[in-house]
């Protein structure tokens, strides 16, 4: 297989240091690629949570994708001194994997002149909810410390993007900046189609510390009312949900199912880009493509914030790309395998990765819910078609 390259928008936004609450280097990213679209707006609410659309969009009914703006990584939680802080771990990693582990400090304002420092952990502390509910790591810096404050984030210390000979692309961030760069790249399509002011961007903050962003979202009256929100995220990858088969359409996770309506109406736009319609739905507006794959599963492997919008009344989906390394913790299976047995785990802090042609065909799909979502028959109307064709069955006797 000829190597793939990973798309600008992909690389640019992996590379980024982000924390829950703490994303300022990502939202300036955002800023930077909204300055080059003027007919996008911005709106923000008191959480900071950031709602993308057309300006001369309705307010009613919008298709409204959702991605989030960190990643597990840490916040200073102070710098005891010249070489020395201590950091709290904001996201889920399991305790074996912070032994001795390498992190990089970073100032949290991407305008600072501060350098990133290099840093060793020395020793961590479990979380003991509710008084402490991070884990708190010790760092041994390489450099002084100098100009670093508790404001400040650190982030795990590995290579730079990099795209193997299988087509998969390893990043220190995949989860979500992936589905945040698929969601710009979807909506650079959309916005030179007559779709695009029915669809918008939803970005949230602080995932991995319960949704907490969204959350907010939902209180805020930031999100339409009857708006249809598709979460995009990534996933850990299971063997019935591999990687190299295509986007999934998660019908749920581990706490919930999501909204089954909406869920079939995402489902049926992945069947007509592969080119499987119903003569009586209509023409599909995107042409089918012979080479897209995509995948139905519940998803298991954690939570996302489909959950959170359903929980709180909204219509709600998720779609997802199928991730390596979750949460940069690689070996993940094995570990836990070893851990169920009692024994010693190897746990080695790693690059996550995604394939990038489930990466191309996420953004195949955004673009097709954008202008075929309308489309998509819902279920009621399928049973009625049924009922309709085979109801005299039930006048034999």
């Amino acid at each position: 297989m000829p190597t793939l390259q990973a798309p600008d928008t992909l690389l640019a936004l992996s590379r980024l240091p982000t924390v829950a609450g703490r994303e300022r280097h990502v939202i300036r990213a955002l800023d930077d690629w909204l300055a080059r679209r003027p007919r996008l707006a911005r709106t923000t609410d008191d959480a900071g949570n950031i709602l993308i659309r057309v300006a001369e969009a309705p307010a009613s009914a919008p298709i409204i994708f959702t991605a989030h703006l960190d990643h597990p990584g840490f916040a200073i939680e102070s710098i005891a001194s010249d070489h020395t802080a201590r950091l709290a771990f904001r996201g889920g990693v399991h305790s074996h994997y912070f032994n001795r582990a390498r992190v990089i400090l970073h100032p949290a304002d991407p305008t600072s002149a501060v350098a990133p420092v290099r840093a060793t952990i020395i020793e961590h502390e479990d979380p003991e909810p509710p008084a402490r509910p991070d884990r708190i790591a010790t760092v041994l810096a390489d450099e002084s410390l100098e100009g670093f404050t508790s404001a400040d984030i650190a982030v795990w210390d590995l290579p730079e993007p990099s795209v193997d000979q299988t087509g998969l692309f390893h990043a220190r961030v995949c989860d979500d900046l992936a589905a945040l760069a698929a969601a710009l790249d979807a909506l650079d399509q959309l916005l030179e189609t007559d779709a695009a002011p029915r669809v918008g961007l939803l970005c949230t903050r602080a995932e991995e510390v319960g949704f907490t962003g969204a959350i907010a979202a939902c209180r805020s009256g930031i999100i339409p009312r009857d708006a249809r929100l598709l979460a995009l995220e990534n996933s850990r990858s299971f063997p019935d949900s591999p990687l190299h088969a295509g986007p999934i359409v998660r019908v749920g996770d581990r706490i919930s199912t999501f909204s089954p309506t909406l869920n079939a109406a995402v489902a049926r736009c992945a069947q007509r880009l592969t080119g499987k319609t119903d003569p009586d739905v209509g023409r599909p507006k995107i042409e089918p493509e012979a080479d897209f794959k995509w995948q139905r599963k519940l998803m298991p492997g954690g939570a996302c914030e489909a959950t959170a919008f359903y929980a709180f009344g909204y219509e709600a989906t998720c779609l997802c790309l199928p991730l390596g390394n979750y949460h940069n913790m690689a070996g993940l299976t094995e570990y836990e395998q070893t851990i169920r047995a009692g024994d010693e785990p190897r746990a080695e802090i790693a690059r996550e990765f995604i394939a990038l042609e489930d990466y191309h065909g996420l953004v195949r799909l955004l673009v097709a819910c954008g202008l075929d979502l309308e489309a998509a028959e819902p279920i009621t109307d399928r049973l009625e078609k049924l009922y309709d064709q085979r109801k005299h069955i039930l006048s034999e006797s």
